[in-house]
């Protein structure tokens, strides 16, 4: 660097450091720049929140119960609880709506780190500006589950053709073979059941004379 270059580099230095900080800033300026002001984010207005996030909900504790429980509180508008779209199962949280936001307030200071059933209940006030337009929709909808039972009775009864009767009995022989090799190969003396039902062949195409 030659000397023009460290004289010039100089006169900058010293004239950022003779910068007094503006006023109102949060934090001193570090060498070669002036202050920043931090940016402040907007608080949530108190009392507006009135739909409460409940989490670690028991196994048991569903929405009569909720609605039972809760209720002495105050007035509830709305309560939706998670649940699972296949198996309708709880998914152990959903959230509450009060008609007051008081209610709700003193409902998550009182609740939240509640020990009920094993489970310490994580309640939580949900600002206004970030509840979801689509969280109540559907809310009072009681999901029946889908009956995997009869699905799977219905599948397994239903009428074959003879190609797929012959992979079904392909893939029930491989099995079998492959639990046969399995023993065999544990040192196990067992004979095993032979399975009743073989690859039937494909008919024959028959042929008339005219």
């Amino acid at each position: 660097m030659g000397t023009k270059a460290k004289k010039a580099m100089n006169k900058n230095l010293k004239k950022a450091n003779s910068k007094k900080p503006s006023d109102g800033a949060d934090f001193l300026p570090l060498e070669g720049g002036p202050a920043r002001k931090i940016h402040e984010e907007k608080q949530p207005r108190e009392g507006t929140a009135k739909v409460l996030y409940v989490g670690r909900i028991p196994h048991g504790f569903y929405e009569q119960e909720m609605k039972g429980y809760f209720g002495q509180f105050g007035t509830i508008k709305r309560l939706r609880i998670a649940r699972n779209k296949k198996t309708g199962q709880s998914k152990h949280y959903g959230f509450i709506e009060f008609e007051s936001p008081e209610v709700a307030k003193i409902v998550a200071d009182t609740m939240h780190n509640y020990l009920l059933f094993e489970h310490l209940l994580q309640v939580h006030l949900i600002p206004p500006e970030h509840v979801h337009p689509k969280l109540w929709r559907g809310f009072n909808y009681r999901y029946k589950p889908l009956d995997t039972v009869q699905i799977e009775r219905e599948q397994h009864d239903k009428e074959r053709t003879l190609e797929e009767h012959n992979k079904l009995v392909e893939k029930i022989l491989k099995r079998d073979k492959k639990r046969r090799k399995i023993i065999e190969a544990a040192g196990i003396d067992y004979e095993c059941p032979e399975i009743v039902g073989n690859v039937q062949p494909a008919p024959k195409k028959i042929k008339f004379d005219d």
